[in-house]
């Protein structure tokens, strides 16, 4: 069975968030403050972490930041409660997968937690840094240089890639990375996902209009040959 690591000082909150999940068969651990959910993500091994943005003693963003310093790429939802852009931002710069602004839907919030243990179900396997025709990614710190010069991709951009990446020599279709890579919210069309491939094209290929890593597979979708 998972486990879920729920890191929430409102008690209400992680008391109903605990009883939902175990409910749902999850093994739960619980952490109330941020220094002991980073903890516990280290004694715990948990499969996903819930983690909500502000706690005592450390907050939501900087557990988050020492969970990814560390390496440790287990699934992280972030939860807050303010629900301003910078928070959101910040936290998948940071390495969080994903997540909510309170108040939100138990369902709606096992429909995420479900989608992501499957996106990142493989990896595992995924290796720590990945090279290819002068670029080279970093996983842990999401770090990616092309000939040796950092290269400035936004967070979809880099989970685009990564995504990329752990399917290479696949063909992926444009519904796949809209699940793969896109919020359950924001409700993309196809077209923006071929906009941002076109992007990131810009960044990794030499010639982006004949690209030899990231290819277009005509009726079909992409495939990565890196």
């Amino acid at each position: 069975m998972p486990k879920v690591l729920i890191v929430e000082d409102d008690q209400a909150m992680a008391t109903a968030l605990r009883d939902g999940f175990a409910y749902e068969g999850y093994e739960v651990a619980l952490a109330r403050d941020g220094a002991e959910g980073l903890r516990l993500a280290g004694t715990e091994a948990p499969d996903l972490i819930l983690l909500d943005v502000m706690l005592p003693k450390m907050s939501g963003l900087d557990v988050c930041r020492e969970i990814r310093k560390d390496r440790n790429p287990v699934p992280i939802i972030m939860l807050t409660a303010r629900g301003q852009e910078i928070d959101k931002v910040l936290g998948l710069k940071i390495g969080a997968d994903d997540y909510m602004t309170k108040p939100f839907g138990f369902l709606e919030l096992m429909a995420r937690v479900e989608a992501l243990l499957r996106r990142t179900s493989g990896r595992s396997q995924r290796p720590e840094t990945y090279a290819f025709g002068g670029v080279t990614v970093d996983f842990g710190s999401g770090e990616v240089l092309r000939k040796g010069r950092p290269l400035e991709l936004s967070v979809r951009e880099l989970r685009l890639l990564q995504y990329f990446i752990e399917n290479r020599g696949k063909v992926v279709t444009r519904e796949q990375l809209l699940d793969a890579v896109w919020d359950y919210d924001a409700a993309p069309l196809t077209r923006t996902v071929d906009m941002h491939v076109a992007k990131l094209r810009k960044k990794i290929e030499d010639v982006p209009s004949e690209p030899r890593f990231l290819v277009t597979v005509h009726g079909m979708g992409y495939k990565f040959t890196g």
